[in-house]
């Protein structure tokens, strides 16, 4: 009976994997990137939504000034392991894409396990970071202070300590995405989420007061003998909605390209050159963003923060979330773009990649629109639902509508950076996000530092820097030198 039941999953896996590899490869662009790439967007807006949630339900515990700006600061420095994961899986991604278009499946399954394995110990060099590091992270090197720093220090011990689950889960994703299967690794990421929320309502607020909509995570709480954590609950939570989902996609990546065996691992440490040659530029271009953004929080923390008063970093760390918003659904274009580009190239149809990369980007901006609009015309409303403190409040409004509007082109140069991804062209990425981010970094510092500049002069400066990144991967993807068949890609 379970032989049967294998069977049965193997083939229905084989028969949906069949259909992803006929949509990337031959499916009319305009309905296939939308078909493909809406359910990696979707799934990847509810990526977010993981530290949303935790801020909303964090929110509600009463007076939560204190813990909301800790998430503030614990989340952006998080960010900095699914970032590089992020990496490298866009270096899986081009290799996979290429294999698939060859219909090499030989390499498919020793790509996806190399890749599978090379994650899996950052993972755990990550975690041995934050078990270690925290308390110097938190408190020295973001320069968080007073009750802000005592709620970080432990949030991020869990959070960065159980960055093996985040590698695991995007990287299953990613292979499982790279192989047709959009919906399967949006679903993986969706489920994830509400098991977050359910988890967050037992963990949170255990078995004491808890908002009405929650009320039945009390009981259960008591049961299982589980105190009210606060915001380490909300950290246990995330890691354990993480985990199980994971799990399940190794299961998945598995029937689709085999178990791993000892030919699969022949020749790993080759195949982990390749990956590392073409992610580790990905993983320093999105690091570079995040550290970016930790520039950007330390100097708020400086500039407009004191032991006694920290509205602003509240208020800015939740505009980050609606920003990390955009920055995740363009990449979720953007994987689709990937996926397209490298598929047709690696069956040497340049003119196909170059049309799919123009459709997805053009959902890509559409979407970044859209999220825009929602952010300045409902800024207050928006902010409200997790602090509704006037002067938080107050800020959010100002972010908005000195910013709001750029976020635009944020998410359509999210996609085009991933175009040229898919192209093997990562090195390139990065030199223009370089070049955008020596811009812009320096350029807020100086506006703040010297020229003592008030917040809304910041946020100008940043809105310049997301037009300037559109501008400038623009007219390098119109040019298109980047666009080469993979053996010319790959010298």
């Amino acid at each position: 009976m379970a032989g049967r039941v294998r069977a049965t999953v193997r083939a229905l896996v084989s028969t949906l994997a069949e259909r992803g590899r006929r949509l990337l490869a031959e499916g009319k662009l305009g309905r296939a990137v939308p078909l493909f790439g809406a359910p990696m967007a979707l799934g990847m807006a509810l990526y977010t939504a993981f530290n949303f949630v935790d801020l909303w339900m964090i929110g509600q515990l009463g007076d939560a000034s204190a813990a909301l700006a800790a998430l503030g600061v614990c989340d952006n420095v998080a960010a900095v392991a699914p970032i590089v994961a992020h990496g490298l899986s866009t270096g899986a991604v081009t290799l996979l894409s290429f294999a698939l278009g060859r219909d090499d499946a030989a390499s498919l399954r020793r790509i996806a396990w190399s890749s599978l394995g090379l994650v899996g110990v950052l993972g755990l060099v990550f975690g041995l970071v934050g078990l270690g590091g925290s308390e110097w992270i938190v408190r020295d090197l973001m320069r968080a202070k007073g009750a802000a720093a005592e709620e970080a220090v432990p949030y991020l011990q869990i959070q960065l300590g159980g960055s093996l689950a985040i590698f695991l889960l995007l990287q299953v994703t990613a292979i499982l995405r790279a192989l047709g299967s959009s919906v399967t690794a949006a679903v993986l990421l969706v489920s994830g989420n509400l098991l977050n929320l359910a988890l967050n309502a037992v963990a949170i607020y255990g078995p004491g007061p808890s908002p009405e909509l929650f009320a039945w995570g009390a009981p259960i709480a008591e049961a299982l003998g589980v105190p009210r954590l606060g915001v380490q609950g909300a950290a246990w939570a995330t890691l354990v909605a993480r985990t199980l989902p994971a799990l399940i996609g190794l299961a998945l990546v598995a029937a689709r390209c085999g178990a791993p065996t000892r030919d699969a691992w022949v020749g790993f440490r080759d195949e982990v050159r390749r990956i590392v040659r073409l992610g580790w530029p990905a993983s320093a271009q999105f690091v570079l963003r995040a550290l970016g953004v930790l520039a950007l929080l330390a100097l708020v923390n400086a500039r407009w923060t004191s032991e006694s008063d920290q509205h602003v970093l509240t208020a800015f760390g939740i505009v980050l979330r609606l920003e990390s918003m955009v920055l995740f659904v363009g990449m979720g274009w953007g994987a689709a773009a990937s996926s397209f580009v490298g598929v047709a190239l690696g069956r040497s149809d340049v003119a196909r990649a170059k049309r799919a990369a123009g459709v997805a980007t053009a959902w890509g901006f559409a979407s970044a629109a859209l999220l825009a609009w929602l952010y300045v015309c409902f800024a207050a409303d928006v902010v409200q639902i997790f602090d509704a403190s006037p002067e938080v409040v107050a800020v959010g409004v100002e972010h908005a509508h000195a910013l709001g509007w750029s976020y635009a082109a944020l998410g359509a140069g999210v996609v085009l950076s991933q175009v040229l991804a898919g192209a093997g062209a990562t090195f390139q990425s990065l030199l223009l996000d370089v070049v955008v981010l020596v811009l812009a970094i320096p350029a807020a510092y100086l506006a703040v530092l010297a020229f003592d500049a008030e917040r809304v002069g910041l946020w100008h400066v940043l809105a310049a820097g997301n037009v300037a990144g559109l501008v400038l991967f623009g007219v390098w993807t119109w040019r298109g030198r980047f666009f080469r068949v993979p053996d010319e890609a790959s010298r």
